[in-house]
């Protein structure tokens, strides 16, 4: 149909157009309109009943193109966004599992810890009863292995000295004055079951008059690094395996992997439950349970 046409027939059916100045406007928008959307107005001017006529009849003409002109926008929106939709591909099926791996090491380095301390009326007394206790402090840990060679060193750190005056509690007077000299001896070893014996064994000094003040002796494994390694591969093995089991029994198949968080590590005493937010490193004991976690994330296909 031609825009004259399409003018005529809204001039028959009520809608009160005039040909002059005011609405040659809203004529060019009409016929545009018509124009654009191919639109068959005498199949939709048809279903009309009288009062929809009447109701075409009563709007200004640029309400009635603005009317027109909104659901060409509605159509042309409701198609790009199919357009759109039917672009966008739906987002690949995953499952997320946890796998944990947890081996028995054994501590290949102790350090230990001893402090002697010695009192006397006066400071050169003090330190002269320090000496002798120093002496019988390293002849007990010579005794039982613990001396400089190639496995492990004993260190003496500087003595130092304190005055410890009394007083009495009502008068202020001084009742009794002493030195206290301290010294630490600091021993790294390799032989950790050695340490381990001396420790339980140090107290006997007690019964040779030597205050002795033993520190709880620190075990550690020194390859930790390259254990680590391994230990992330055996964990994402067994994710890997958890994952597979999961999802052969829902019938699907394991895809690559799409996203791998390394957990914490927990070093422990052997056959421990105890797990640390941030990870965990016990010195207590020569054997320990270490365990890697590793959460890993697979497709699904």
């Amino acid at each position: 149909m031609c825009s004259a046409c399409a003018w005529n027939l809204l001039s028959k059916v009520g809608v009160g157009l005039k040909l002059n100045k005011e609405n040659c406007f809203h004529r060019l928008l009409i016929t545009n309109i018509f124009k654009t959307t191919n639109m068959q107005p005498f199949s939709i001017f048809r279903t009309f009943s009288n009062k929809s006529v009447q109701v075409f009849r009563r709007t200004p003409p640029l309400v009635f193109a603005m009317s027109v002109l909104s659901l060409g926008g509605l159509i042309g929106f409701i198609s790009a966004s199919k357009i759109l939709v039917s672009g966008l591909r739906p987002v690949a099926n995953s499952i997320t599992v946890t796998g944990a791996s947890t081996e028995r090491i054994e501590s290949d380095v102790a350090k230990w810890d001893i402090k002697v301390l010695s009192e006397g009326s006066s400071q050169l007394d003090s330190y002269k009863k320090h000496q002798a206790s120093i002496k019988k402090t390293l002849d007990f840990l010579n005794r039982y292995g613990v001396n400089n060679d190639e496995s492990q060193s004993v260190a003496l750190l500087p003595a130092s000295q304190s005055k410890l005056i009394t007083k009495n509690s009502k008068t202020g007077n001084i009742t009794s004055t002493k030195w206290i000299t301290s010294q630490w001896i600091e021993i790294e070893s390799t032989d950790v079951y050695k340490i381990d014996q001396t420790h339980r064994k140090i107290s006997n000094l007690l019964g040779k008059g030597v205050d002795v003040q033993p520190r709880r002796p620190e075990f550690t494994y020194t390859k930790l690094a390259t254990k680590r390694v391994d230990m992330l591969s055996k964990a994402t093995k067994d994710a890997r395996a958890r994952a597979e089991a999961i999802v052969f029994e829902a019938g699907s198949k394991l895809g690559s992997v799409r996203k791998v968080d390394t957990g914490v590590f927990q070093i422990t005493v052997p056959n421990s439950t105890s797990v640390g937010r941030w990870g965990s490193y016990d010195t207590r004991t020569i054997k320990k349970d270490i365990t890697a976690v590793m959460g890993v994330t697979f497709e699904v296909e």
